[in-house]
């Protein structure tokens, strides 16, 4: 097994393509997130930040080139990986608890000992006292603070999130967006978020990626994020810095949305 430093990435995408029949999803796809590193992937709609997400789980091989997880080649599901989905995938007849718990139970740990850690997951993302109930006496932001538990609780070296808060009304998804960089910035996973969102994406990450219009979509713009942390994801997006930021990735991506459109 090759020998992982800080400086090996997290997640390494080398030439990667895809194609769904005669459709090329994404291709010349070369993409790098740093062991710690927060990265944000924006694009038009249906430019295949989803379908890079579902290549780095392992849930589908890339058509060509390579992916490396800690400088080692994927084949099959990405141990490393936890997946933040756009909805939640939690069982409605299992408690918040349960769920939480899921993975640990599926993992084998006994129950007692699934439950208690499952309980401990749910106070750190705000829930201590609603582990007894069920998904539908959960409002949104609560199922989507026991999914994210659902996922951290098996500490994952990764997290893959795929517009994890786009369901949720503005104040509900600025405090859930706090949450996660709060929960981040205990131990800096590696994490790849996709939004449409730009705001939302400079607020969080270190790095924002552009995807270009597809198909074949690939990256276009990379921009390091020098916003000071710890942040405040309602704060932040006041200042002058924020505002110069958002100003030039948009100057980018608004002509792939245009292209997207077929406005250009």
């Amino acid at each position: 097994m090759q020998e992982i430093t800080r400086e090996t990435p997290a997640i390494e995408l080398s030439d990667v393509a895809q194609r769904f029949g005669s459709y090329t999803a994404v291709r010349n796809v070369d993409l790098r997130v740093e062991d710690g590193e927060f990265v944000a992937v924006v694009g038009p709609t249906g430019c295949g930040k989803s379908t890079l997400l579902n290549i780095i789980a392992g849930l589908r091989a890339p058509a060509a080139g390579e992916v490396r997880i800690f400088g080692e080649p994927l084949s099959g599901l990405n141990r490393r990986a936890g997946y933040l989905f756009q909805q939640d995938a939690l069982l409605p007849w299992k408690t918040a608890v349960e769920n939480a718990a899921l993975g640990l139970t599926f993992a084998g740990a006994p129950r007692t000992e699934a439950l208690a850690r499952a309980e401990e997951w749910l106070d750190k993302v705000g829930l201590r006292g609603f582990g007894d109930r069920y998904p539908h006496q959960l409002s949104g932001g609560m199922r989507k603070r026991v999914a994210l538990a659902q996922v951290l609780i098996m500490d994952p070296k990764i997290l893959l999130m795929d517009e994890p808060f786009s369901a949720l009304d503005v104040q509900t998804r600025q405090l859930m967006e706090n949450e996660l960089l709060k929960l981040w910035e205990e131990d800096q996973k590696s994490v790849l978020f996709v939004t449409h969102d730009l705001e939302e994406a400079i607020a969080l990450a270190d790095r924002v990626v552009v995807m270009s219009a597809g198909p074949a979509s690939r990256p276009i713009g990379n921009f390091a994020i020098t916003l000071e942390r710890p942040r405040d994801v309602t704060e932040i997006r006041l200042t002058d810095a924020f505002l110069e930021i958002h100003r030039e990735v948009w100057e980018l991506l608004r002509e792939e949305v245009m292209r997207a459109h077929g406005q250009a």
